[in-house]
């Protein structure tokens, strides 16, 4: 064996922050399906996000509308919304233990997919308290948004895709210039080495919102959002509701503040497109990352 032997690539490379969150999302679901059904509807009623508890805190005339209007159409609606109304406070820390909960083994499938996909690249550019806390961020934008276009609704909200969804915003910000895994020149020769991939610069806001590439990405996720919550046709979900809007919070927190959580150094970045056959281009660190 001689020194300059090449190092072996693992074949699966996902961050170990990544794989924790995918490994606790699965142990949970597996302990809902092992527990007593009502034992996890305690569980749910504890832990879901439901927006008319918050909202009843300060005008619980609205919910007990929204609640009386439940109750002339559906007795059995009636009585789960008012087991999730329970006392009427507010569960503070429902707006991040919902992201912990899930509809299905599909649901969470599904989830921890793109969560590997797309936050497994975001978690490599992190420290893990920096990826934990953007994931903390978008599940609470995730839940906000929601609230505000279902301030008196009684349904609970399950389900880690506002955070995913975060994720992919955030990855937004780097995965699409040059010499980056969804840009142009990666992988030619010449192009930026592996290893420093994620720690090229993130685009500035203005940057990413007039590539063409970004743009691009940015529009088909908000069509095929908007085409699951009109249809409600998400893998997983059986008859549940499509929590889109709390997918679109998430996904903006990811994009828009960014930023805020990224250290990685600036990087000089080309002027135009790295060719095939180009010399090496040269790195030089500069202060901070733009938001």
């Amino acid at each position: 064996m001689t020194l300059d032997t090449p190092r072996r690539e693992r074949i699966f490379n996902i961050p170990t922050v990544v794989v924790v969150i995918c490994a606790l999302l699965f142990l949970i679901q597996g302990l809902g399906d092992l527990i007593a059904p009502e034992t996890y509807g305690r569980l749910l009623i504890r832990f879901a996000f439901v927006p008319g508890r918050f909202t009843f805190a300060f005008d619980p005339d609205r919910v007990s509308a929204a609640f009386n209007q439940i109750a002339k159409g559906d007795e059995l609606r009636a009585q789960i919304a008012a087991a999730f109304l329970g006392d009427g406070t507010a569960q503070w820390w429902t707006v991040l233990t919902y992201a912990f909960l899930h509809g299905s083994w599909m649901h969470v499938g599904v989830n921890c997919l793109w969560l590997v996909a797309f936050g497994g690249a975001v978690a490599k550019r992190l420290s893990t308290l920096r990826f934990l806390a953007l994931l903390a961020v978008c599940s609470v934008a995730g839940a906000f948004v929601h609230y505000l276009t279902h301030v008196a609704d009684l349904e609970p909200v399950v389900g880690a895709s506002a955070a995913v969804s975060g994720a992919m915003g955030a990855a937004t910000r780097f995965m699409f210039q040059t010499g980056a895994p969804l840009g142009t020149g990666f992988g030619r020769r010449g192009s930026v080495d592996r290893d420093d991939v994620m720690r090229l610069p993130a685009l500035s806001l203005f940057q990413t919102l007039t590539d063409r590439r970004t743009l691009t990405f940015i529009a088909i996720w908000f069509l095929s959002n908007l085409i699951f919550g009109v249809s409600g046709a998400m893998p997983g979900l059986g008859d549940a509701t499509v929590a889109w809007e709390a997918h679109v919070g998430g996904f903006l927190a990811g994009l828009l503040l960014f930023g805020w959580f990224d250290p990685a150094p600036k990087l000089a970045r080309p002027d135009h497109d790295i060719v095939a056959d180009g010399p090496e281009p040269t790195i030089a660190p500069s202060e901070g990352a733009e938001f």
